[in-house]
């Protein structure tokens, strides 16, 4: 089952229970999917895409409960924090510490890389193979941690 079609299967279930957090936050993520194929020229994207975009919604729920947080707008940081849960149902399992560490060693031993300079082959490597189940920023500290070693 495609990422939209559980959207639109759990739409219509956030619908009939009249789950209005949850129909908006499946809606906003719809809205973003569609409007990403039209700017591509697209009838549909592929699961990759649909990924991407789901990881920056999530991205951008996370910055904002961080701003929330630091404004006191405890209002808003409730809001956020149940969208961020229900994000989280149609992101895919994030990788432990413990894997990311390893699958970073990893890459760092394929490319060869040995110091900062490395850093764009290590990312460009790596990215695909976590995306969606890892915090870049989390995948970029990991990496410059073990590339000044």
């Amino acid at each position: 089952m495609t990422l939209l079609e559980k959207l639109n299967q759990d739409m219509k279930e956030a619908m009939k229970s009249k789950d209005k957090m949850t129909l908006s936050v499946i809606r906003m993520v719809k809205a973003s999917i569609q409007n990403e194929a039209i700017k591509l020229g697209k009838p549909q994207l592929t699961e990759d895409e649909e990924l991407s975009i789901l990881s920056r919604e999530f991205k951008q729920r996370n910055e904002s409960l961080q701003e929330f947080k630091d404004a006191g707008r405890e209002d808003l940081v409730e809001k956020i924090e149940q969208e961020i849960i229900v994000l989280q149902k149609y992101m895919p399992e994030q990788l432990s510490d413990d894997e990311l560490e390893k699958l970073v060693k990893e890459v760092i031993q394929k490319t060869g890389a040995e110091s900062k300079s490395d850093m764009g082959k290590v990312m460009g490597a790596l990215m695909p193979k976590v995306k969606g189940k890892a915090d870049g920023g989390k995948v970029n500290k990991l990496v410059m941690e073990n590339l000044s070693k």
